[in-house]
């Protein structure tokens, strides 16, 4: 889930011949419910995504959920891998 426009996710996916879907929440109504949105007041920006990793089945079912309090701080590509595989995904 990405707080990208829906154009902006697509030229991605083509750029980098991604062949999954990349989800859009650009008016941001789903980041609250996963804790994956700030708001804060003082910022330039008020509302933005936090970082956030999901693993959804093809059931719709959550099956991972990591989110950073630091969008500077990404996980390891092994890591990701790892949570994709254990949750049989």
């Amino acid at each position: 889930m990405s707080a990208d426009h829906v154009a902006t996710l697509e030229a991605f996916e083509k750029q980098n011949k991604i062949s999954y879907l990349l989800v859009s929440d650009f008016r941001r109504t789903m980041l609250p419910a996963y804790d994956a949105l700030v708001t804060d007041d003082k910022s330039p920006i008020y509302r933005y995504a936090k970082r956030a990793y999901f693993v959804i089945d093809k059931n719709g079912v959550v099956k991972y959920v990591k989110v950073q309090d630091n969008p500077l701080d990404l996980l390891d590509p092994a890591d990701v891998l790892r949570a994709v595989k254990e949750s049989g995904a």
